[in-house]
């Protein structure tokens, strides 16, 4: 099982070139970053981690620049979004964006997915929050046209794109989507729909889970296995045994926002688990 990391950088951590070095001499799989444009100071939408809400949330890197940053300090590490808030973003220059860091990766990102939780946040990128999950479904479809081979075309309720030349194009197509959420039948079905796996959090409940998922795969006529990549996961050696007994290929584990020394310190003790 790949052991792969998540943090939240901001101006006050660790730097994501001298992160991703250590990470990548250690013989960890990945980097996964969150989003957060901002954090609106008045916000009536309690934070589903607990408040006061952490500092982090508001000083965070943009991923994009961040992980661009990593990728060209590394061989081997993978590079990905935990998650990216595609209903706040343009999905056009969300779209060349990707293409470009997986062309200058050599096809190492991942493009995490999630719906948010900030209502505040959207509201300020114009996003109405009932609508967010159709509008990230379309956003998806606009991207994958523009990812295509040949000139494509979508149409959809949300956003739309005519058959376009847009180049460069991810290394070997699309590149790998993982969905975040929680488990149920609505997530289970856009993950099957647009989505190459699920990001689940923590990575509890998968034994319940994991059969509702693979039904839903089996159903939207999917081939192989859905991917499932627990995230954020606290590890220690049970907990990552039962992730490898249920088949879960990759976790992520979470480091502290922290500066350098710290860092360095979380991933000399999670190294034991490589």
């Amino acid at each position: 099982m790949r052991i792969s990391t998540t943090i939240f950088l901001t101006d006050e951590t660790i730097r994501p070139d001298r992160l991703a070095r250590e990470l990548e001499q250690r013989g960890f799989a990945g980097l996964y970053l969150p989003e957060h444009t901002h954090i609106p100071a008045t916000r009536d939408t309690p934070a589903p981690m607990g408040e006061p809400l952490p500092r982090e949330y508001g000083r965070t890197l943009d991923p994009f620049v961040a992980l661009g940053q990593a990728a060209a300090v590394t061989e081997r590490l993978t590079v990905a979004t935990g998650v990216t808030l595609v209903a706040q973003h343009d999905p056009i220059t969300l779209a060349k964006q990707i293409a470009t860091l997986d062309f200058l990766s050599g096809g190492r990102f991942t493009l995490g997915v999630g719906y948010g939780w900030n209502v505040e946040e959207a509201a300020d990128h114009g996003v109405d929050w009932s609508k967010r999950r159709a509008l990230v479904r379309d956003r998806m479809r606009v991207m994958r046209a523009l990812w295509a081979d040949e000139p494509t075309s979508y149409e959809g309720r949300f956003a739309s794109v005519r058959a376009s030349l847009a180049h460069p194009k991810p290394v070997k197509g699309a590149p790998r989507t993982l969905l975040g959420g929680a488990a149920g039948p609505r997530l289970f079905a856009s993950v099957a729909e647009f989505a190459d796996g699920w990001l689940p959090i923590g990575g509890g409940g998968l034994s319940e889970a994991l059969p509702e998922l693979r039904r839903a795969w089996a159903e939207a006529g999917r081939d192989g296995e859905p991917a499932v990549v627990p995230y954020s996961v606290q590890p220690s050696a049970g907990k990552l045994a039962r992730l490898r007994d249920l088949g879960v290929e990759e976790a992520v584990v979470g480091l502290p926002a922290a500066g350098e020394a710290e860092v360095l310190r979380a991933l000399d003790e999670f190294a034991q688990y490589l």
